[in-house]
């Protein structure tokens, strides 16, 4: 089985699907997209993701889209070190950490909507930012009661090692240092990122250890 990942180093959602490639062991390519110069709105990108956005990951000819629908594939695909509690509960709890990131806060400060922020109310560069830091820290602090009552080991958040909530935390606390969230005000989440990083096969996801990352 070929995988081609297609996706941009600071992408959270490429993040999320590079975190779970690594952890599962599965060998893929990375075909980077930048965003930034308009790649994802070329005729050849959008046959593949009409959406215009990545990731997209192509297996064997097929293209999946979404990183939710692409880390259940995984998750699936995959079953050894899992990253999904047995437990029904814990499952639900996991799930919903993720979403809380994936569904809530992630999406109102990727480059698509803080672009449309300076465009439609005349904010400059430190207003998106301040825009991206409300809703980043309003998360958080919902994100952080919800970590206080997991019973993970060793700084992780749910289980003995990461899950799918580290999956989608590491991409928002990269975003959040970005936009200039003091995240030492959330100890619990500084942590499991903290711990989750330290694997090897996460810090080689990591958006400096991507081959379209800027090398000055």
């Amino acid at each position: 089985m070929a995988l081609v990942l297609h996706g941009y180093f600071r992408s959270g959602t490429s993040y999320r699907v590079r975190l779970a490639l690594n952890w599962k062991g599965v060998d893929y390519q990375v075909r980077p997209v930048n965003l930034v110069s308009g790649a994802q709105r070329e005729a050849s990108y959008l046959e593949k993701n009409p959406q215009g956005l990545v990731p997209a990951l192509e297996i064997d000819g097929q293209v999946l889209t979404q990183s939710p629908a692409i880390l259940e594939w995984i998750e699936e695909t995959w079953p050894e070190r899992p990253l999904l509690p047995a437990d029904p509960v814990l499952r639900a709890r996991v799930r919903a950490f993720a979403a809380a990131i994936g569904c809530d806060i992630h999406p109102i400060q990727n480059l698509r909507v803080m672009k449309k922020v300076r465009a439609d109310f005349d904010q400059d560069q430190d207003g998106a930012q301040a825009w991206a830091r409300h809703w980043i820290e309003t998360g958080f602090g919902a994100l952080e009661r919800l970590a206080a009552n997991a019973a993970g080991q060793g700084g992780f958040l749910f289980a003995d090692g990461p899950s799918l909530a580290e999956i989608y935390l590491l991409p928002q606390m990269y975003n959040a240092r970005r936009f200039g969230v003091d995240v030492s005000a959330y100890p619990r989440l500084v942590a499991a990122d903290a711990a989750a990083r330290a694997l090897s096969e996460f810090e080689k996801a990591a958006p400096e250890n991507q081959p379209d990352a800027p090398t000055d």
